[in-house]
């Protein structure tokens, strides 16, 4: 398994057929088409990290830092729920496909996101967890906020960790 950030055409599409069968047929976020591709509204922000076999993207999780973020459409006083901090980031889609859902795809994809933020500088990033893997985000070290935003089937809890315990979990330099 390689992985590495996202630079060719075809790790793209398979992003965007990832992200449909991961948030239109697993998780009922959005409507399904006929195309079986969902291409993520905030996509020309997001730097994605992808999972690779055998050429084939197993696996993906992105980030940006340009707001607005998709949690300040949700929230619009974000910043009134966070500490302090000096660059925030947004990390989204974290997917990993159904038959290759290990520990390890998700720990090293999120292994290489920590040293990412880190290589920006970035001190602090909010996500919108799944309430299906509440329990995971909070072992990783995410704090809930808020109240939860989404829809029926469908909902997310507005969650923030700061790059020291993220790094402290994924022990990055």
């Amino acid at each position: 398994m390689i992985i590495k950030p996202a630079d060719q055409e075809t790790e793209f599409y398979q992003i965007h057929r990832l992200n449909y069968k991961t948030f239109v047929e697993e998780i009922p976020q959005h409507q399904p088409n006929d195309e079986k591709i969902l291409i993520d509204k905030f996509h020309y922000k997001n730097k994605y990290i992808v999972a690779l076999k055998n050429e084939q993207v197993i696996g993906m999780v992105c980030y940006n830092q340009l707001r607005p973020f998709s949690l300040d459409e949700k929230l619009p006083d974000l910043d009134t729920h966070l500490p302090h901090y000096d660059q925030l980031a947004e990390i989204r889609l974290l997917a990993v496909a159904r038959e290759e859902r290990r520990i390890t795809v998700a720990y090293r994809l999120l292994k290489y996101l920590c040293a990412e933020l880190s290589r920006n500088k970035i001190d602090m990033a909010v996500i919108s967890g799944t309430t299906r893997q509440i329990r995971l985000y909070s072992s990783i070290g995410f704090t809930p906020f808020g109240p939860l935003v989404g829809k029926t089937g469908a909902f997310y809890q507005p969650m923030v960790i700061t790059l020291n315990e993220l790094r402290n979990d994924f022990k990055t330099n």
